[in-house]
């Protein structure tokens, strides 16, 4: 007689074949449940496994990247004003005017040989980690490197200290920088359908103007308040230490967003690489190189305005220092009303086609630059909206452009290496060397070297491809 598995008291128990027959029948059926169950486990990995990654709001996306990048110009520009208003008497009062000023000058141009070694670093782990956390970090780098500045005694304080203590501060707004500008892009494009990628790369963009504007309305509003006495010896100070409110608020809305989709799915697929900077190297050198020498325009364009024209303004053509600011800040609204233009014209005809039309325009901006500078207030004018309006409209699809050159897994490594390694090559110096050429050959070479540099950005964008059709993961 066959037996059953159960004991009883140590005692083997008879099954009859009724019980036997029960027994295969709760073993088919657990069979069938157990197929069931599998089944039902297998469609549902199939679908979890078919659903996008999660999206953010449109409006809080564009809004942190906006509020971002807009913090960190404000901090930038409000430097490069004090560098030409300020830190020559403040820092540098024992060298002759004309040398105070081109020291002032060198350290302003340390935060561009900053950004590269930012871009690297927040660059790595923006690929590695994610977008969200190095935005976060690069924000605080620049907030508290800004309010340091701002709490900084002078020289006549802290002897040598002080100017050292201001490069160092210096250099971390352009490490913070560095890292922002990528990741303030790639939040952007990286959440926008493929069709949207230059209308969304542009919000990031207009940080630039909005940042300007903030910064020149805080120090003309603190020379309107002042005496010129009380401007130097404190009221200066404000705007850098008022940047720590708006760094609070940036950190809020950059808290808010979760990763952008593309990342997602780069690690879902594991794509990440372990040294990014490596790959970047390795793998895509030539869009890189491309693209560094496609932005030098840009940058030399934008901090001629924005510092050289200040201070030649102000001293040789004797343009009073707030009226000067003034015709800024009216340039700077074409600045922004440009880069949403350029930025649909992206979209439409292409990101190359764009560009090079607007480069070329550079060129001939470069050879009346200087009769036009020098035609009185109006001609100030003229120059300040005509450059600005050129620059929007380079700028507005630029950050499209240099993101769609690499694919996702060193996008953030080598859009800022793009955009900061232009930065060294044509605005670090671009301040300096105008300077020196329009005190040794005149005013006009300023603009040979403007329409230069353009040619060479306009020859790189003839070897670029169009990146309009990048896909999108």
């Amino acid at each position: 007689m066959p037996l059953c598995f159960g004991t009883r008291l140590g005692t083997a128990i008879p099954a009859s074949p009724t019980f036997n027959h029960t027994l295969r029948e709760w073993g088919t059926r657990s069979r069938i449940d157990l197929m069931a169950e599998r089944k039902k486990y297998a469609r549902f990995h199939s679908m979890t496994a078919s659903v996008p990654p999660s999206r953010n709001s449109t409006r809080r996306v564009l809004l942190a990247s906006l509020a971002g990048t807009t913090i960190e110009f404000f901090d930038f520009y409000i430097y490069g004003m004090a560098a030409v208003l300020v830190f020559p008497t403040q820092f540098f009062p024992k060298s002759d005017p004309a040398a105070a000023v081109l020291e002032s000058l060198a350290t302003f141009s340390i935060a561009f040989f900053a950004r590269p070694v930012g871009a690297v670093l927040f660059g790595h782990f923006g690929d590695r980690i994610g977008r969200k956390a190095t935005l976060v970090a690069s924000l605080m780098t620049m907030g508290v490197s800004t309010v340091a500045i701002g709490l900084l005694p002078g020289y006549a304080t802290m002897g040598a200290w002080a100017p050292a203590l201001l490069a160092l501060f210096r250099f971390g707004q352009g490490l913070g920088l560095g890292g922002e500008w990528g990741g303030a892009v790639l939040l952007a494009t990286e959440n926008a359908k493929p069709h949207q990628r230059a209308w969304f790369g542009m919000f990031p963009q207009l940080g630039a103007p909005v940042g300007f504007i903030l910064s020149g309305g805080t120090f003309l509003l603190m020379s309107k308040m002042f005496t010129n006495e009380q401007f130097l010896a404190f009221a200066w100070r404000v705007p850098f230490i008022i940047s720590s409110v708006l760094i609070m608020v940036g950190l809020y809305v950059r808290l808010k967003i979760s990763e952008t989709p593309e990342f997602q799915q780069a690690m879902k697929k594991h794509q990440r690489v372990a040294i990014p900077l490596w790959v970047l190297f390795r793998g895509h050198f030539k869009p890189l190189a491309l693209g560094t020498l496609a932005s030098i325009s840009v940058f030399i364009i934008f901090y001629l305005l924005t510092v050289f024209c200040l201070s030649w303004g102000v001293k040789p053509l004797g343009i009073n220092r707030e009226l000067l600011l003034i015709l800024q800040m009216a340039g700077v609204l074409f600045f922004a009303l440009f880069i949403p233009i350029s930025a649909v014209s992206a979209e439409r005809f292409g990101r190359r086609v764009t560009m090079g039309c607007v480069t070329g325009g550079i060129i001939l901006f470069g050879l009346v630059l200087a009769p036009l500078f020098q035609a009185g207030v109006w001609g100030a004018l003229a120059t300040f909206c005509i450059g600005y309006a050129l620059m929007g409209a380079n700028y507005g699809p630029l950050g499209t452009f240099l993101s769609e050159l690499f694919p996702t897994e060193v996008r953030y490594t080598g859009a800022s290496m793009a955009f900061n390694m232009s930065g060294i090559l044509g605005a670090s110096l671009a301040p300096y060397i105008a300077t020196r050429l329009a005190t040794s050959f005149g005013l006009a070479t300023v603009g040979w070297y403007l329409s230069a540099a353009a040619a060479l950005s306009l020859l790189a964008l003839l070897f670029v491809h169009e990146t309009r059709e990048r896909p999108t993961p």
